[in-house]
């Protein structure tokens, strides 16, 4: 009887259950070397160049991390990889929440690993103002692409930057290409301005629609509709088919009303369905089209320089602004200017530049 009810006790400890077949036992291996202590930069440097997921994984977490102790090893992977980056292709794909985004991109994922493709998917999730915290659920959405030993998913948090963009997933995108990924798939939460930053590390951008949301009329004033290189109907399947098609018609009128793009390139519409995959081998023959348009007359060349520099500025002005906040005099001023200007003491503007000024002084005097 005693043993009987040891057996039935909530406390007793049970023996742990085996890793779910999702994970391979080589990834679990990877995964379980790295975990033990923190990998020296060449570790890592080494994992990535040999195609060590994990190792992947651990450089994507030292460069989004906002200690200032791991900026100077973060620099040198990224360094090192620079000259091992492959010829890949960078898309970016966007739409307002529930276009069906991650369902299209496992369906496109899964069409390019079947190609023999590498495919490494970097998905943005929205961080909470309130909390901080982000589900990351992308890889729960996208069940079959994330057992496909060709596809590396990768969600991040979007913190407190603007639009939503994971403030390292410049960077992200290198150490993927390092790695051995061909085809950077870049995923907004379609919201803000994540749009702008992304299409500024891009070599193609994706707008999703869906018919009857509302905003086939409204897409025709957006400047999304200008930075797009196609636009792809989703969910066309069912009784949605009629629908999509006349959405179709409605964005290509949309798109006549736009300047020509400088690539040269005449964005298409075109319908597409996640479920049944109708479509989908269509938008990769797009892509390819465009890229071999864009490398025959230099634009996607000049492009990528364009967006090295525009993100070597950007890398300049968060850098300049993370200083500034993290100065111990700035930290101690701060609040109390805060204070000052919530009580009317000082007006916002003569605030910002009193500690602007300061902080300046203490930069000559170090």
């Amino acid at each position: 009887m005693e043993n009987k009810k040891i057996k039935n006790s909530a406390l007793l400890e049970k023996a742990g259950i085996s890793a779910p077949e999702i994970i391979g036992s080589n990834a679990v291996n990877q995964v379980q070397k790295f975990r033990k202590r923190q990998p020296s930069p060449q570790e890592l440097i080494d994992g990535i160049l040999s195609g060590n997921i994990a190792a992947l994984s651990r450089a994507i977490t030292l460069v989004e991390s906002t200690n200032a102790d791991h900026l100077a090893k973060a620099n040198e992977v990224i360094n090192a990889c620079l000259p091992h980056v492959t010829k890949s292709i960078r898309i970016g794909i966007t739409g307002i929440p529930s276009v069906g985004k991650s369902t299209f991109i496992e369906a496109f994922g899964k069409h390019l690993t079947s190609l023999g493709k590498k495919v490494a998917v970097l998905a943005v999730d929205p961080s909470s103002t309130i909390s901080h915290g982000s589900i990351l659920g992308d890889k729960t959405r996208m069940e079959e692409l994330v057992k496909d030993v060709n596809a590396y998913i990768r969600p991040s948090a979007s913190g407190e930057t603007l639009g939503g963009v994971a403030r390292k997933t410049r960077e992200a995108i290198t150490l993927c290409e390092a790695c051995g990924f061909d085809t950077i798939l870049i995923e907004t939460i379609g919201v803000g301005q994540s749009e702008t930053a992304v299409h500024s590390m891009v070599d193609f951008f994706l707008l999703l629609k869906i018919a009857g949301a509302g905003d086939e009329l409204q897409g025709i004033k957006r400047g999304i509709m200008e930075m797009a290189d196609a636009i792809v109907i989703n969910k066309a399947d069912g009784d949605s088919i009629k629908k999509a098609n006349l959405a179709k018609v409605e964005f290509s009128r949309a798109l006549h009303l736009f300047p020509a793009k400088k690539s040269g390139w005449i964005p298409p519409t075109s319908t597409c369905s996640s479920i049944t995959h109708d479509g989908i081998p269509e938008v990769w023959e797009t892509i390819l089209k465009f890229l071999e348009l864009t490398k025959e007359n230099n634009f996607f060349f000049e492009k990528r320089k364009e967006q090295n520099q525009y993100w070597m500025l950007e890398t300049i002005n968060e850098q300049l602004k993370t200083n500034f906040y993290s100065h111990p005099e700035i930290v101690k001023l701060l609040e109390d200017s805060k204070k000052a200007v919530q009580n009317d003491e000082i007006s916002p503007f003569a605030a910002a530049q009193e500690l602007l000024k300061v902080y300046q002084n203490y930069k000559k005097l170090s």
